[in-house]
């Protein structure tokens, strides 16, 4: 009986220590996204996923970013605050809430001391965006490729057999010939992806059909918001209609964020005006769009992602991811301190 007793004690005593032991291990764990705070991934680290994209894939969610890290410069003789770090490459993250991320490493590693090269840390690496291809089996991931004042213009892309990468750099190109800065890829329910840039100096948007394996650019082509100098693009879908989210061209420095809506990618984009309301919309809350993330579960609720830089500490920048919900077939995006995606 008393074997029996010293058992049973032993078992009540490892399930306690178990317990302590996982509390211990989820004591980093989020409960609500508590916006524009500094937001550490699940082991107390802070998150540095800039200009980020999310991708779902097989019940995880991955979130790529600019790695920002280091002492912020101003590029000299400039038109606008050219604020930089070196470039970091792209981190990633894992997720199966949206909520609490794990750290996954670095998807996409930056090369110093190689000038010419598109990585290279005294170039610019912005807004990867990363899409799986089901006919090749593999993830891919675009990019905005620049020199370190603004004058290359292209788009990067590399490959990767897993979506935690590494990824293998591949090349980078000025689509059909047209300069391209700010980004997004937006891929359809028919497979077909799509590239948005802004181009022409930014003062239209591109969109290009990527080819089947998603690797490059075909002839398909259309400018849309022409001599309206937008940048910042965040594309989503809604009962059959595609919303392009954009910011204006101000530099670091926040603006009000407007909308368009089509038909078809291809088609007549038309103007909805500004998705933001309430204190701070004429600022996107101080921040600047970056990509828009379906809600799981929802087909009319969907989450904000945006970055609100700071231009002279720019590691120390913060995010901002808000609800979205559509009304009558208008985005509506409203500040909330904390919020939770049973929103």
């Amino acid at each position: 009986m008393a074997i029996k007793n010293m058992i049973k004690t032993i078992r009540v005593s490892s399930i306690i220590i178990a317990a302590f032991l996982l509390s211990c291990k989820n004591s980093n764990a989020q409960v609500a996204f508590t916006t524009g705070d500094i937001w550490k991934d699940t082991d107390g680290n802070v998150i540095n996923a800039h200009g980020a994209g999310i991708l779902q894939h097989e019940g995880t969610y991955y979130l790529y970013g600019e790695i920002k890290k280091g002492t912020t410069w101003l590029v000299s003789n400039q038109a606008w605050e050219c604020y930089r770090v070196p470039a970091g490459g792209v981190s990633c993250y894992s997720s199966n809430d949206l909520l609490n991320w794990k750290y996954e490493g670095v998807a996409l590693t930056a090369k110093t001391g190689y000038a010419n090269h598109d990585l290279d840390t005294s170039n610019v690496i912005e807004r990867p965006k990363v899409i799986y291809n089901k006919k090749t089996g593999k993830f891919v991931m675009w990019m905005h490729i620049d020199s370190k004042e603004y004058s290359y213009a292209r788009s990067g892309v590399a490959i990767s057999d897993k979506p935690i990468g590494p990824f293998t750099y591949i090349n980078s190109v000025r689509p059909n010939g047209s300069m391209a800065r700010d980004m997004t890829i937006y891929k359809d329910e028919d497979d077909k992806a799509y590239h948005f840039f802004s181009s022409e100096d930014n003062k239209t948007i591109h969109i290009t059909l990527l080819t089947d394996d998603y690797l490059s650019h075909t002839n398909s082509e259309k400018r849309i918001l022409i001599d309206q100098s937008r940048e910042a693009p965040a594309v989503f879908k809604h009962k059959k209609k595609y919303y392009l989210i954009t910011s204006a061209c101000t530099g670091w420095l926040p603006n009000a964020a407007s909308t368009v809506v089509a038909d078809n990618i291809m088609g007549e984009w038309k103007q909805l005006g500004n998705p933001c309301m309430g204190d701070g919309a004429d600022s996107t809350f101080q921040s600047q769009s970056s990509f828009v993330m379906p809600l799981p579960g929802n087909k009319n609720k969907f989450i904000f992602l945006a970055d609100k830089w700071n231009k002279t500490d720019l590691q120390d920048s913060r995010y901002v991811w808000l609800p979205l919900i559509i009304k009558k077939g208008k985005p509506i995006i409203q500040w909330k301190n904390k919020w939770n995606v049973d929103f």
